[in-house]
């Protein structure tokens, strides 16, 4: 595979990771897109604890992916984390990975637990209306 298109897969790496994070945490505000955003969380904590049974804790396959297309560059990414990996690379900032793991997984609970609220919240207006 060409230096090329390494790079371009990089670059949508961290477009689409970037996107599918801002989207997890974020999903929820608009109605129409709340559905999806239970899923995409759901399938994101399947990764994290069920394939992390296999792979790790906090398994992310296209955080593998990724890893593994900038191995193929030639960088060396000190990060054990993607969200501490992805601050670095685009604030500069570098925060204690421990930190950015508790907050990660914080946010996310957040997150996961506001869109199954609008879930049941939503599944009970439907039934209240059918009566």
């Amino acid at each position: 595979m060409s230096k090329l298109m390494l790079h371009l897969i990089d670059y949508f790496f961290f477009l689409f990771h970037t996107v599918l994070v801002l989207f997890n945490v974020f999903g929820w505000v608009i109605p129409r897109w709340r559905f999806v955003n239970l899923i995409t969380l759901s399938l994101t904590a399947f990764s994290w604890v069920v394939l992390g049974i296999w792979y790790g804790i906090g398994y992310c396959p296209f955080t593998d992916w990724h890893w593994k297309v900038r191995q193929l560059l030639g960088y060396n990414d000190e990060s054990n984390s993607y969200i501490h990996f992805l601050l670095l690379k685009i604030t500069g900032i570098n925060l204690l990975e421990s930190f950015v793991d508790v907050t990660t997984v914080a946010v996310f609970s957040s997150a996961y637990f506001i869109s199954i609220y609008f879930a049941v919240k939503k599944r009970i207006l439907k039934r209240k209306l059918k009566k």
